[in-house]
């Protein structure tokens, strides 16, 4: 039997899984790195609530889903993505841009500061528990 011994650099002050690049920040990390985010802007909390500095403008990319606990303190925009459905306790800062998009739905605790663009989704209905400064667009 042959003992093998290995020795793995962990940064001081970081969990190992921090430290390795595993886990759900790391996760979170690389879904941001994809869209081509920097870590100056977005902050991941110790509950791994997420926390956009400005803008999140994700119009025409190839995302389906967002992180949960996400809160964007500018404007949100998805017009034209394949996305089917927001995560419960999305913050937007500005405006919520959801033209064009495979929305259905809107989640529980839905708080916008802004206008909300529902013009082009097959949304039919509004959560009792909406939060929205602005206006509604909608066609019907």
């Amino acid at each position: 039997m042959k003992l093998v011994r290995e020795h793995i650099e962990f940064e001081r002050g970081l969990e190992p899984k921090q430290a390795l690049s595993l886990g759900k920040r790391a996760l979170i990390k690389k879904w941001f790195d994809d869209l081509g985010y920097g870590p100056n802007e977005y902050i991941i909390n110790a509950d791994f609530s997420i926390d956009v500095r400005g803008n999140l403008d994700l119009r025409g990319t190839q995302i389906t889903s967002l992180p949960d606990n996400l809160s964007v303190k500018g404007y949100l925009n998805l017009r034209g993505t394949n996305i089917t459905s927001l995560p419960d306790n999305l913050n937007v800062g500005g405006c919520l841009y959801l033209e064009g998009t495979k929305i259905t739905s809107l989640p529980d605790n839905l708080s916008v500061e802004g206008y909300l663009d529902l013009a082009g989704t097959k949304i039919t209905s509004l959560p009792d528990n909406l939060s929205i400064r602005g206006e509604i667009y909608k066609d019907f």
